[in-house]
């Protein structure tokens, strides 16, 4: 009597661990130590020229001291850095690659329907890929049709003629 009580509660048991939907990656740090890439530099402290001229403080927001990648590399670049705030209207010089890329017409919800889509596939692709006794990365036995073999690609453009650079040996 008690081991069909027993086989009972662990089968539900993985039963109910299966149903948790964790993505499609998972990734987990590797030990118990610091995440290294949790730390972000920060810019340094600056003595400012005037203090009556401070920005009012935008709790949430963002920092003086805050690192901006993206603005730092557009301005490392010649660029803008306020071009990279996504509230930032589109400047009138390139207004003519806005209005070629969007010739055919620019639908408000591309996002939310890739999203959709994408999401009906993987629920296609089996309905076990969520059951895992191990902790198993699932993105690339999902999307495996539609991975990019570089060897193979390597190996056609060098069959037309085109230079390729030396790549890493093939894993057999």
């Amino acid at each position: 009597m008690r081991l069909p009580r027993s086989i009972f509660v662990v089968t539900m048991s993985l039963a109910v661990a299966g149903c948790s939907d964790i993505g499609l990656r998972h990734l987990e740090p590797p030990g118990p130590g610091p995440d290294e890439f949790a730390i972000l530099p920060v810019k340094p402290l600056t003595q400012p020229e005037n203090y009556n001229s401070l920005p009012a403080p935008t709790p949430g927001g963002t920092n003086l001291t805050d690192a901006n990648p993206t603005g730092d590399a557009i301005a490392a670049l010649g660029g803008n850095p306020a071009a990279s705030n996504p509230n930032t209207a589109v400047p009138a010089s390139d207004g003519a690659l806005v209005t070629a890329s969007s010739r055919y017409g620019v639908p408000s919800n591309t996002r939310q329907v890739v999203n959709q889509e994408d999401a009906d596939f993987r629920k296609r692709q089996g309905r076990w890929t969520r059951l895992r006794l191990f902790n198993v990365d699932r993105y690339s036995q999902v999307y495996r049709r539609w991975a990019i073999d570089p060897n193979k690609q390597t190996q056609a453009a060098r069959n037309a003629g085109i230079e390729t650079p030396s790549a890493p040996p093939v894993n057999e």
